[in-house]
């Protein structure tokens, strides 16, 4: 890595270089990028990456470099050893389809009491010594444009779409009927919901609302332009992180209600009632980590709640498990833990395979990227050593142009009613048309 820079230092311009300086640089010249803020945290991360074609790796956070990882949903790993001590390594098979955006530049913007700052570095030892001058070249030429623009004004409007509620409901009571033949424990099935953008709108702008309106969510913006996608999401889902010091946790979330009463005042978590169904779907997923602990003979784990978790407009359950990975000896346990839970039942079901022979069978869009994961991988900012992150991608829209798509899901037991359930849906889309109906 070469030396970090101050961002006031590479401006030519004489105002502080900011993340939609490099997002708009590398949109001009095809670059992808990921531009992220961790939940409970003010910091906002940037990388470009010098792939026009982004490579696709197995999901392994011991050998990947620092950088940004996206998997899709269908992206299942088989076991082929699992009565195993945790001090063994698990041999895994999985399929090379998660996409890599290597941090061949990383930027991060700070701000504290109004003042931004930041840094930003260039990794010399991967990246093209060309490419990387012709980045900063485009950059310098384009940075008057980028400080004159302005964050556009636009207005959205909804795709009619009069079949989807009668379709969902339908899919749904198929679901139930299924489960209470035994077939299934839980399936989550997912719906889409279209927009259109009066003009193309701007990602970063829209990151930055997100960020500001919901502090303890995962909040990213990715661009693939191979794809001519942007991802944008804000989710409150974690699924593997290894801080610096070698601590692992995961996260079991479900069950779902508003985070208002009906005269709009706000809910104490401690005072959320939960029903049955619910407490049941959450427990399916903590039930689900578990077991894939005991594949693997790890017992020294530490399990926190259920607690009631406030993600925006919406309250859900969740329990934290946390593990010392130097204790117990297992420095690979991130790697092992991330084939062996996605996709978790929070997003497909119980059992896996069955569920995600269901999913395939009754849902009639292409789920993609949304309940894949996603996040930074090795990333260290601090000096105090790496660092990945890695959620669950939901609450959040594939933006194409001016067409965005949103994705919602439920996690649906054979206490479901299919009405509710599309209601559930419902209120998860407006964990992002809340902000998009206010661009």
């Amino acid at each position: 890595m070469q030396p970090d820079y101050p961002i006031n230092t590479l401006s030519t311009t004489g105002r502080q270089l900011k993340a939609i300086d490099l997002w708009e640089t590398a949109h001009s010249l095809g670059f992808p990028a990921a531009l992220w803020r961790l939940p409970n945290q003010q910091d906002k991360h940037l990388i470009v990456s010098f792939d026009e074609v982004l490579p696709r790796v197995p999901a392994d956070l011991d050998e990947l470099p620092a950088g940004f990882l996206v998997s899709p949903f269908d992206n299942l790993s088989s076991t082929a050893q699992t009565n195993m001590s945790a001090n063994a390594t698990l041999e895994l098979s999985t399929s090379n389809r998660a996409l890599f955006l290597r941090a061949d530049i990383q930027a991060l913007f700070s701000e504290t009491n109004g003042v931004q700052s930041g840094r930003v570095r260039s990794d010399s030892l991967t990246a093209n010594e060309s490419t990387a001058d012709k980045f900063w070249q485009t950059l310098a030429a384009q940075q008057n444009n980028l400080a004159a623009a302005q964050a556009k004004q636009t207005t959205v409007t909804s795709f009619s779409d009069p079949d989807a509620q009668a379709e969902y409901v339908r899919n749904v009571a198929l679901a139930v009927d299924a489960m209470k033949r035994g077939e299934i424990r839980k399936v989550v099935l997912s719906r889409t919901k279209r927009v259109l953008f009066s003009d193309t709108p701007n990602a970063v702008d829209l990151f930055d609302k997100l960020c500001q309106k919901y502090p303890t969510a995962f909040v990213s913006a990715v661009s693939i332009p191979e794809k001519g996608q942007i991802w944008i999401s804000a989710t409150p889902e974690r699924l593997v992180s290894i801080d610096a010091n070698g601590i692992f946790r995961t996260a079991s979330l479900a069950g779902t209600q508003s985070a208002f009463e009906p005269d709009g005042t706000p809910k104490r978590p401690p005072e959320a009632m939960w029903s049955q169904k619910e407490i049941e779907e959450q427990a399916l997923v903590s039930r689900y980590i578990i077991e894939c602990f005991k594949k693997i003979r790890l017992r020294e784990y530490l399990e926190e709640g259920p607690k009631t978790l406030i993600a925006g407009n919406l309250m859900h359950l969740s329990t934290c498990f946390i593990v010392d990975t130097q204790a117990v000896r297992y420095p690979q346990l991130g790697t092992v833990m991330l084939r062996l839970l996605h996709p978790t039942s929070a997003v497909c079901g119980t059992p896996r395979d069955v569920a995600f022979t269901f999913i395939g069978q009754h849902e009639t869009h292409d789920r993609e990227l949304y309940s894949g994961f996603l996040g930074p991988v090795n990333i260290n900012t601090n000096n105090e050593g790496p660092e990945s992150d890695l959620f669950v991608h939901i609450r959040c829209m594939k933006l194409e142009g001016r067409l965005a798509t949103l994705y919602a899901g439920a996690g649906l037991t054979e206490d479901s009613v299919p009405e509710r359930e599309w209601q559930e849906t419902e209120m998860k889309c407006q964990t992002l048309l809340s902000v998009i109906n206010n661009v």
